[in-house]
């Protein structure tokens, strides 16, 4: 999209070096939930769940994230309808998006998070976690899944991005 800084697959990737770990986005209203990946980048764990305030002191509480856990790189779930078009939550990510790189250099990417809070929130039911657990829980293990599929793409799904050729 125009004026998006957000880069492709490709180029986040080479924007990397091997052992920069991840944080993993899941950006919505209320709260942003995020996951971290390990050195490997192989493993995204649940990190913490940010209650949103204003966007300075939410993204200083990121940016801090990052720095305290050698964060280069950040993934933001990229809510698409199920027909993969983008409404008003996808213009917002965005929006957030273009505001975050006035704040940092870090490389953006999106992952399609499409089903991401469904499954997880499946997933605490099938663990019988209850609705008040679940809520608390739900923000960060949606970043962890939106995460770890962008982890298993680029380390599974085909020849690895990481890889020199």
């Amino acid at each position: 999209m125009a004026n998006d800084p957000s880069l492709s697959l490709e180029d986040f990737c080479d924007a990397l070096y091997d052992d920069d770990r991840l944080i993993g986005i899941d950006l919505g209203t209320k709260t942003i939930g995020l996951a971290l990946t390990d050195s490997g980048r192989q493993i995204a764990s649940p990190l913490e769940t940010i209650k949103r305030k204003k966007f300075t002191q939410d993204v200083e509480r990121l940016l801090d994230l990052c720095h305290e856990h050698g964060v280069y790189g950040l993934v933001i779930g990229l809510p698409l309808n199920m027909d993969g078009t983008e409404g008003p939550r996808c213009q917002a990510t965005r929006a957030f998006v273009r505001n975050l790189t006035q704040k940092t250099e870090i490389p953006i990417t999106y992952w399609d998070e499409r089903l991401s809070t469904a499954a997880v929130t499946r997933t605490l039911i099938e663990a019988d976690r209850s609705r008040a657990r679940r809520a608390e829980l739900v923000d960060k293990m949606a970043a962890t899944y939106i995460l770890q599929g962008f982890l298993d793409r680029i380390n599974y799904g085909g020849t690895s991005l990481f890889d020199e050729e």
